[in-house]
């Protein structure tokens, strides 16, 4: 039987305060390191990868096979959410967000030395699809990690603001990965950054290794984990040891209500800053440069947004931030394409900003959502499972689905009518999520 989640903060225990900014500190640089070398990738899909590993006579097939490789990545993630969740309830959150950083710098490493299809065939595409799929188990490992260092060292009263500092990630990834690929292409020749200029974001992924060194050997195990694993090793014979078997049996509405609620966030999010990206350069025309610029100076914003609509769900509540922005993303589906179709970088930034701004609204207090839906001794399990199954139903496909209703209908409003589509899920998983907390 599902326990159902708080509509409300719940109170925390009295956390040690020594080590709060460091654990804070190392979540959140933890979080932003492993979503820049997950975007790097989404960055080069969009601009360069498809003519480079999937090369045929139509740019579009092309785009189209490297967005389906980027795909590949969120089809992984639930596999390092589920094996990382298991052990992480059993083993410690720390292990789990060390390894998860280590797979990630050497995936990400090893796309920026990989052969193209030219040098060695049918070898580079096979290849690059396994370091992707390897980088889809690191950040689907990660983000549980990191998460639960972070909330579950929180003060009593600000779990919500705790959490977002691991959300703070996703825009830090965006605007680093971003103005790397600027720095690259302003320092390469249009040949050159073609040759081997793209490289350069993927080889700086190794510093990755760095952090999860200092993760290992500086960071403390959470407080509300060693409360847990007490509580673990007192039932160790009983069946309810596994916590991804406890998951599973008794608490799968949840977690599919969780991704339910969150598809269109992660689906919308990944339709910016990777099939906005293409579809501005090559079916409008529009500069590379310019774009990214637009994409890097938007994803600023998400800074102050995604850390103010957390606090705000430590006094008001989560699901009431939460299903705010959730309403925010489906009506503003029809207006964002309207003025990303007129082919002006001005009305592009203003279209992708107030989208922005409801994805921050949304974003902000889903951490700390995410984490009281479950209980410490299955919490990694059930938060990270959820989470990874959005990651698949809506980021996963949608640069890929984009292209293809492009493809089909001519139009981008079709676009439009998938986000709206995701919005209505997302608010029916919401509802549910509130009326049982109603029912506590």
């Amino acid at each position: 039987m599902d326990t159902p989640p708080s509509a409300h903060p719940t109170p925390t225990t009295a956390r040690p305060t020594g080590n709060r900014r460091r654990v804070a500190t190392a979540a959140a640089l933890a979080s932003a390191v492993e979503w820049y070398d997950y975007f790097v990738f989404g960055i080069a899909a969009a601009l360069i990868l498809g003519d480079l590993y999937f090369p045929s006579g139509s740019s579009t097939a092309g785009v189209l096979a490297a967005f389906a490789t980027f795909a590949v990545g969120f089809l992984a993630r639930p596999l390092g959410g589920v094996v990382a969740g298991h052990l992480g309830d059993k083993r410690g959150r720390k292990p789990m967000l060390v390894l998860a950083l280590t797979l990630m710098g050497v995936a990400t490493t090893g796309i920026g030395l990989l052969p193209t299809y030219e040098t060695i065939g049918v070898a580079a595409p096979v290849l690059l699809v396994l370091l992707r799929v390897a980088q889809g188990v690191a950040v689907g490992a990660q983000w549980g990690g990191a998460m639960l260092l972070a909330t579950e060292y929180a003060p009593e009263g600000k779990r919500g603001v705790y959490g977002s500092v691991v959300q703070l990630g996703v825009p830090i990834g965006v605007v680093t990965a971003n103005s790397v690929f600027l720095l690259a292409g302003a320092l390469t020749s249009e040949q050159a950054f073609e040759s081997w200029g793209w490289r350069l974001p993927f080889l700086v992924g190794v510093l990755v290794l760095a952090l999860a060194w200092y993760i290992h050997t500086r960071v403390e195990e959470t407080p509300e984990f060693r409360d847990a694993e007490k509580a673990l090793a007192a039932r160790e014979e009983s069946e309810q040891n596994s916590p991804l078997r406890t998951i599973l049996r008794h608490h799968l509405g949840t977690v599919l209500l969780a991704g339910g609620s969150f598809a269109v966030n992660t689906a919308t999010f990944y339709i910016l800053i990777t099939g906005v990206l293409d579809y501005t350069t090559r079916e409008l025309d529009m500069r590379r440069g310019a774009v990214l610029t637009v994409s890097l100076c938007v994803s600023l914003t998400q800074l102050v947004l995604i850390p103010a609509s957390a606090a705000l769900s430590d006094r008001v509540g989560r699901i009431r931030i939460y299903a705010l922005g959730a309403v925010g993303i489906g009506l503003w589906a029809l207006p964002l394409f309207l003025l990303i179709d007129t082919g002006s970088l001005l009305w592009l930034a203003v279209g992708t900003f107030v989208a922005s701004c409801f994805l921050s609204i949304m974003y902000g207090p889903q951490a700390a959502l995410f984490a009281e839906l479950f209980t410490p001794e299955m919490r990694y399990t059930g938060a990270s499972l959820g989470y990874q199954i959005a990651a698949v139903a809506g980021g996963g496909l949608a640069p890929f689905v984009m292209v293809l209703l492009l493809e089909a209908t001519g139009t981008s409003m079709a676009v439009s009518a998938y986000i709206i589509g995701l919005a209505v899920i997302a608010l029916l998983s919401i509802k549910v999520l509130a009326d049982r907390a109603r029912s506590r």
